[in-house]
């Protein structure tokens, strides 16, 4: 099943918070992420149950959702790692509410948690926006496994 989902390119996305219970930097890559109402603003993403990180990450009032550019798969690679301290030489600017934006993103989006679904393994998490901007750079993709770039054809 993996092998043949790997097929289906995505974005990479950190998802950042500051853990209330310590004031340390919390985060974790993914590339399931989608838009899902425009009105209410909703997004979602999904996480594996055994994720060390979304709890920390769930404890913090607001989050953000960073859309990683072309040349920070450095970022994924650290935030995919467990354990350890994944924002240990990680630039980040605080959001409107505090949250931490990874420098040089792409796109960037601070949401709630408007709900979760159990499914499976993961948990889908729905996410209430809350503010958001991007910069209009090229994405950092993922596909069969491996980190990719987007190129375009000429129309």
């Amino acid at each position: 099943m993996r092998t043949v989902l790997g097929h289906f390119a995505t974005g990479v996305i950190a998802i950042t918070a500051l853990d209330p219970a310590t004031g340390q930097g919390a985060g974790l890559a993914a590339n399931s992420f989608t838009s899902v109402s425009l009105d209410p603003p909703l997004v979602a993403f999904c996480v594996a149950h055994t994720s060390s990180s979304w709890p920390a990450i769930k404890r913090a009032e607001t989050f953000v959702v960073n859309i990683l550019a072309e040349d920070q798969e450095h970022v994924g690679r650290q935030l995919a790692i467990k354990g350890g301290d994944k924002f240990a030489g990680l630039a980040w600017n605080p959001s409107p509410s505090g949250a931490p934006i990874v420098e040089n993103a792409v796109a960037w989006i601070e949401a709630h948690v408007e709900a979760e679904h159990v499914a499976g393994d993961h948990v889908i998490v729905v996410a209430r926006v809350r503010h958001l901007y991007a910069d209009g750079r090229s994405p950092l993709l993922f596909h069969k496994g491996k980190y990719g770039r987007l190129t375009l054809g000429e129309d």
